[in-house]
């Protein structure tokens, strides 16, 4: 379906929406392109400005906060930032009110009633420090190190609750990518040796399946892929159940079936190596497995997956024939969620084993290895305890786990059942497993089950609205950050910093001060013997002037190879080239190569629940921040116009959504954006914590919903597996 009734021309919405003006954000184009702003007179500015990097998502994108009287007045775009194309996005902006959020958490609380309850005490910090040391040393003694789980999410100082996991003795770490994305890291991973970024700004053809980059932003490609399509002619195919602002710019958009792009991805090889449009000397000299692909994928003809996908047959065989001749500088992009189904890792599988057959690795407008940062590690020896479990407690469930990522879902249902042994001590940090995990009654079950709870964030989360003890943590505005080294595809790499731009709020303390304050009561305090500006030094050693450059642009470019980075040398595979058959999945016992499976058929009036994301929601960290939630106030559910009349439901009505482990309501949003069988809600919304008013008891939670499957080769969360049915709630 490349047309629908939406005739808006992807020229027309540029010319609606103000987009082909060339006006500038922080000294770039708008679209992202690389053209320089005409410089201006310098103004008299009556506030301070200071370098930071945002920490609103994952992207961390540069900034230069505004500083009046001690107070962060604006967050501007960085413009020597070269990752987000010198600009800052809505949340990016939003993140002022983070730090002054009245639902912000301002001293250690103590809970005082039942899990969930919602009656605190607060408490002075040396208490708490001294009680969670205490309840860890005895959750230690009685459990074993190994008794105590350790959760991170994404922040430059996760790094330290993983340093006290390993010195209290613990292998139970998990990260919230374990519900995202590893199983697409762990597909290209083991393909081409390492995980790519995608040079999209130099791509002729870009085929975008189970991606939204123009909601789901990740910088530079969202911007990138803005700038090739309207200056460079870059065409772009867009697959997804639902008419999403990315379908809506495309050359083509199609409903693709949930659960078949396997088929697709292989009808694809079937055509490029049928017809042979790959360059015989790339196959020959770069990949192994061409003979064995070759006959696999005899079986999955474009007739075959028009049948499975719902996409006719001439435009499958089509979009090979136009993959293969805009090669190498054309793209299955890799995406960034992969949370879908079961067989996640051989559906990404066959995304990277067509991007193996384009031959575009390495090359302008294709898929790019990491360039070197040049951060150096700060290692340390780590104590062995004798008296310990041997192995993670997720240990053997799937072949192919990430140890650093670890599997949430299959350490909750671990915990749950004590199998292979106990756990009853709990850390988190920056991470809310209630708000994002699915099967939310599983993860109260789970937190139930535990001694102590101690959980660090900023905001009083589902998460923290359970524990037993809440520490209020610093925003990214107000304190000392560790360096990190980030990938921008084509645009850079880099290193940035974060140093205080405001004195911290309240009582607010670092992630890396409260680790290094519990492991000084646990007599670890040797492991925590440095400060951040210490362990700074150590990471920039040998890079030429990087802390005076970092303090003068807020960003330390390390000039690199972009293209070619492997030329002459080896992948990092078993046959040292690119695997489109692999022979480690084969002495393993996994397929090496992807075996298509149907998804389950759409029971009779039920849907496939599916998850996206949008520019102004991250999950459950946004839904209650004040500026955003003037863009969603609340989530709707996506349904098909026509089963909308079928059920008697109109635009608005409330409505009751049903799973086989819970039931939500909300209001229907009906259009004819959205597939048949298909419903879809943002996440985020309906927190049980009161303590966040904005999303508390408005609209409906998702997790609450979603079952808890998961891919049967990493353990990342199966997120499009759940069926709901959906009724009209009558007042």
């Amino acid at each position: 379906m490349s047309e629908s009734n939406h005739k808006v021309s992807r020229r027309d919405f540029f010319k609606a929406s103000g987009l082909f003006a060339a006006g500038a954000v922080g000294g770039a184009s708008v679209l992202g392109g690389l053209r320089k702003a005409s410089a201006a007179a310098p103004a008299v500015k009556p506030w301070d400005s200071k370098f930071s990097a945002c920490d609103m998502c994952f992207n961390k994108c540069g900034l230069i906060a505004r500083v009046e009287d001690g107070v962060v007045t604006k967050l501007d775009p960085n413009p020597k930032f070269l990752k987000s194309r010198s600009m800052l996005c809505a949340r990016g902006n939003a993140g002022i009110r983070q730090v002054y959020d009245p639902d912000r958490l301002k001293y250690p609380l103590l809970r005082k009633g039942e899990r969930g309850e919602g009656k605190w005490q607060r408490i002075p910090w040396d208490e708490a420090l001294d009680m969670a040391a205490e309840k860890m040393l005895e959750v230690r003694k009685k459990y074993l190190p190994c008794g105590h789980l350790f959760s991170a999410g994404t922040d430059l100082h996760s790094k330290f609750v993983g340093r006290l996991a390993e010195v209290y003795g613990s292998f139970n770490v998990t990260s919230h990518e374990s519900l995202c994305l590893v199983s697409n890291n762990r597909a290209f991973l083991d393909t081409f040796g390492e995980v790519p970024y995608a040079d999209v700004l130099n791509s002729k053809y870009v085929l975008m399946s189970g991606a939204n980059r123009f909601e789901a932003l990740v910088t530079p490609d969202s911007m990138d892929l803005m700038t090739a399509m309207r200056e460079h002619g870059c065409k772009l195919v867009t697959l997804d159940p639902r008419y999403t602002k990315t379908a809506a710019l495309s050359d083509e958009w199609y409903p693709i079936r949930p659960g078949t792009d396997m088929a697709l991805m292989l009808a694809l090889a079937h055509v490029i190596i049928t017809e042979k449009l790959y360059d015989p000397q790339w196959i020959e000299e770069k990949t192994y497995g061409i003979e064995q692909l070759a006959e696999h994928v005899k079986q999955y003809t474009p007739g075959f997956a028009a049948e499975e996908c719902g996409i006719p047959v001439e435009a499958i065989s089509r979009m090979a024939r136009e993959l293969a001749a805009a090669a190498p500088a054309s793209m299955v992009y890799p995406g960034r969620r992969s949370s879908d189904y079961e067989d996640s890792t051989q559906i990404r599988r066959a995304f990277a084993i067509v991007n193996g057959l384009l031959g575009n690795w390495d090359k302008p407008g294709g898929l790019l290895a990491a360039r070197q940062v040049g951060l150096k590690g700060v290692p340390y020896d780590a104590p062995w305890y004798d008296d310990n479990h041997y192995e993670r407690i997720d240990e053997g469930k799937v072949p192919m786990m990430f140890e650093h990522e670890g599997s949430f879902l299959i350490t909750r249902d671990a915990i749950l059942a004590d199998d292979p042994y106990e756990i009853r001590g709990w850390l988190v940090y920056k991470t809310n497993p209630m708000g994002t995990a699915p099967n939310r009654k599983k993860t109260i079950e789970m937190m139930n089950k535990m001694d102590f709870v101690t959980v660090v964030d900023i905001a009083m989360s589902d998460t923290a609205w359970f524990a037993d003890l809440v520490l209020p943590s610093q925003s990214y505005l107000e304190r000392y950050d560790p360096c990190s080294g980030l990938q921008g595809s084509s645009a850079c790499a880099c290193v940035i910093k974060r140093d205080p731009v405001i004195d911290p709020l309240y009582e607010s303390r670092s992630c890396f001060d409260i680790m290094k304050g519990l492991a000084n009561r646990m007599e670890l305090g040797e492991y925590f013997d440095f400060t951040i500006p210490e362990y700074r030094q150590k990471q920039l050693a040998g890079l030429n002037r990087a802390e005076e450059i970092l303090d003068r642009d807020g960003v330390y470019y390390n000039p690199s190879k972009v293209y070619g980075i492997y030329d002459g040398k080896v992948y990092k595979t078993l046959s040292k080239k690119v695997e489109l058959y692999n022979q480690r999945y084969e002495q393993m016992g996994i397929d090496p190569l992807p075996k298509y499976t149907a998804p389950a058929k759409t029971p009779k009036n039920q849907f496939r629940l599916i998850i996206g994301r949008d520019a102004t929601v991250t999950q459950t960290s946004t839904a209650n921040n004040s500026l955003l939630n003037e863009f969603h106030p609340t989530n709707t559910l996506w349904l098909n116009r026509e089963k909308a009349a079928e059920l008697g439901i109109n635009d608005g009505d409330l409505v009751q959504v049903s799973s086989a482990v819970g039931t939500q309501e909300l209001k229907a949003e009906v259009s004819d954006n959205i597939r048949g069988d298909t419903v879809y809600m943002l996440s985020g919304y309906n927190t049980l914590s009161t303590m966040q008013h904005l999303s508390h008891g408005n609209g409906a939670s998702i997790n609450e919903l979603l079952e808890d499957d998961y891919d049967e080769v990493t353990g990342n969360a199966s997120m499009h597996t759940t069926f709901v049915s959906v009724t009209r709630k009558v007042a």
